[in-house]
């Protein structure tokens, strides 16, 4: 039999591709040796945590806050991947990046959790900014991603932070994609919810297993059409780009935008500062300072993106398909209200006239899963608005879809019949138009004003 010769360099490089295997390998480090607790503490409240089966298993216990299997180590940029399982009723959460101090809320666990969810709401995947911000991705924002979940068996989890971006998958699919720098390192923890009034889950498990953690990471992972929530004012990522995002407001000037009726800018009444765009108060008496302003552009089909802060009692709106007839925009109007203090919110009908409502003609429903959509005075919200090429809308507020409405249908030229709107011939229904901020006399800023076309 002849032999055949191989060359000392293939001996050498295929040592170095095992080598490299071993090494790529080692990257992955478990976080739990499926026999004890070493390297973990736990935080905050009284659940019991043992080890089965190869398991860490959480259970509920009467009369205690959310607890927190904390790891000893913190974590910065990382890959974790484990599986999970939770009894029906109960509801958990991982936390990562997470963090406890002394100084905030005596030792409070905060930062961000991958949510696990058994409800119908089925919310398992997204992301929540436990004791701090509260919901930072509902997964309503990628209602597919509430079929993955799976109901008393094992889910495998995967978190992804790098840098600023953060993902979430669920058994092996997409469901949440943030951008956001408050915290950029922490802690990973595994949460057994409080039972709070609720004692039929009393005594109810949640179970982590094959726990595992790899910091050598590159990337982010490419985003493949997800959704993306970004919080950082003003930013925008390549994988937004990529989308046909682009900021409609530069944080700068007021480039793109106009006074209404007007080409020129405002020179008073708006103030641009610290990347904020704000319409200044009116004094009681006296004329609008500044007025409505309009984007140059007009735009049909698209996907808007906005956030916005109001002081107490504060009105404005968010206008699309805007015309010119005078000197305020008229147009479609996501209404921006404080409604606990502002007396337009009981005017109109059943409500029409409240936050995120399409004013004057549709109310906002804002009873989401058994909870009422927040409006934060004194802090942002972020509102959304769809317009499809086939005429369907939809109005977003704090992640949840608020109104749905199809233009030029029998029921909205009913509903514009019925409204302030009514000898407005056409109202609505142009083929596209500008993007307009309303100057109602009170003091509300706007920020991260995005834009897509469809």
């Amino acid at each position: 039999m002849k032999l055949k010769y191989i060359r000392p360099t293939s001996i050498i490089t295929l040592l170095l591709l095992s080598l490299s295997a071993i090494t790529a390998r080692s990257e992955w480090v478990s976080l739990f040796d499926g026999k004890s607790l070493d390297g973990w503490t736990k935080k905050n409240g009284y659940a019991e945590y043992r080890i089965e089966d190869g398991a860490i298993v959480g259970k509920s216990v009467p009369k205690s806050p959310n607890t927190f299997l904390t790891t000893d180590k913190s974590y910065g940029d990382f890959l974790l991947i484990l599986e999970v399982k939770v009894d029906n009723g109960l509801n958990s959460g991982i936390q990562f990046r997470s963090q406890s101090f002394p100084e905030y809320r005596e030792g409070r666990v905060h930062g961000y959790q991958y949510e696990l969810d058994t409800a119908e709401r089925r919310w398992t995947g997204g992301i929540y900014d436990e004791a701090r911000r509260g919901w930072l991705y509902p997964v309503d924002l990628n209602p597919e991603a509430k079929l993955l979940y799976k109901q008393n068996d094992w889910n495998e989890v995967r978190i992804e932070c790098i840098g600023n971006s953060i993902r979430t998958w669920l058994n092996g699919s997409p469901v949440s994609h943030l951008i956001d720098d408050l915290t950029p390192n922490g802690f990973i923890a595994l949460q057994v919810h409080g039972v709070g009034k609720n004692e039929d889950i009393i005594g109810k498990e949640v179970s982590w297993r094959n726990i595992r953690i790899n910091e050598d990471v590159k990337g982010p992972t490419e985003n493949q059409g997800l959704y993306i929530r970004n919080i950082i004012p003003n930013n925008m990522t390549r994988d937004e780009r990529r989308q046909g995002w682009e900021l409609l407001w530069n944080g700068k000037n007021f480039n793109g935008w106009r006074n209404v009726a007007s080409d020129k800018a405002p020179e008073k009444g708006w103030e641009i500062k610290d990347g904020t765009l704000t319409v200044l108060p009116t004094p009681e008496g006296q004329e609008k300072l500044g007025g409505d302003i309009v984007t140059t552009k007009k735009y049909g089909a698209f996907e808007l993106d906005f956030e916005f802060l109001m002081t107490k009692g504060a009105n404005s709106g968010v206008k699309y398909f805007v015309t010119e007839p005078g000197k305020a925009a008229l147009g479609l109007e996501y209404q921006v209200l404080d409604d606990k203090v502002h007396p337009d919110a009981k005017q109109g009908v059943v409500g029409n006239r409240t936050c995120a409502s399409l004013y004057d003609l549709i109310p906002a429903y804002r009873e989401v899963s058994t909870r009422n959509v927040p409006v934060n005075i004194g802090s942002w919200n972020h509102g959304r608005v769809i317009v499809q090429p086939n005429g369907q809308v939809e109005h977003w507020l704090n992640g949840f879809k608020v109104v749905s409405y199809e233009r030029g249908s029998n029921i909205f030229h009913a509903l514009v019949a019925r409204s302030k709107y009514a000898d407005k011939e056409g109202f609505g229904l142009h083929d596209s138009g500008g993007i307009s901020l309303q100057d109602h006399n009170d003091k509300v800023s706007y920020r991260s004003i995005k834009i897509r076309e469809l």
